[in-house]
């Protein structure tokens, strides 16, 4: 992609981010770029772009989500979490800012499901939804206590790296699932499927 489109993109989303929020999205865009070199070489910079993209509207009050979600037609149910609305206004408005020649399908859907994730993630979803939970300035305990354990059994497992990955991510939405029950707060029904998808997918994704 065109140098100066990505420093209009890395502008708008800085200044709609802030210091601390742009901080973490370079790191996901860095982490997702490394990912990429690991597991599908051909799609870094795609990868790194939607790591750059993925929490454009983060920043935005819940009102605000609202009043994207009726300006894009987004079925939301009203009783959401909170959180969760950056993930589905922010695709959307990705796209509508910037075009589907840089949000394409698979930029969009990995924007989309990068927090919930969804049964039946693919590959490029997957890395951008991993990105997001460990990459590099992440300090928060399960965040760190996952980076470990990918990148410690990553290095003594190169020729599994596929399980390594699916067992990874299988970790993480156990994270994710106990803190939410520990702080008595819905579980959005995706993440749970998720969860359940890759424990009974052991082949899960495609070889590259």
């Amino acid at each position: 992609m065109d140098k100066n489109k990505i420093d209009e993109i890395r502008l708008l989303i800085k200044e709609m981010q802030g210091n601390k929020r742009y901080s973490h999205t370079l790191g996901v865009e860095e982490e997702a770029y490394r990912l990429g070199e690991i597991f599908i070489p051909s799609e870094c910079e795609r990868l790194a772009l939607a790591g750059l993209l993925h929490d454009i509207t983060k920043k935005l009050t819940t009102e605000e989500h609202f009043e994207l979600c009726d300006k894009y037609k987004i079925d939301v149910n009203k009783d959401i979490a909170p959180k969760l609305l950056h993930a589905k206004t922010g695709c959307e408005f990705a796209r509508q800012k910037f075009g589907t020649e840089i949000v394409d399908d698979q930029i969009y859907t990995a924007i989309l499901y990068h927090t919930t994730g969804k049964s039946g993630m693919n590959i490029f979803e997957s890395l951008i939804y991993l990105a997001d939970y460990i990459e590099p300035t992440r300090t928060f305990g399960d965040c760190k206590k996952l980076r470990r354990y990918f990148y410690k059994n990553l290095k003594k497992n190169k020729e599994d790296k596929f399980e390594v990955l699916r067992k990874t991510l299988i970790m993480s939405f156990d994270m994710t699932i106990k803190n939410l029950i520990d702080e008595n707060k819905q579980i959005d029904k995706d993440t749970i499927e998720t969860r359940n998808f890759f424990i009974k997918n052991k082949i899960c994704f495609a070889k590259k």
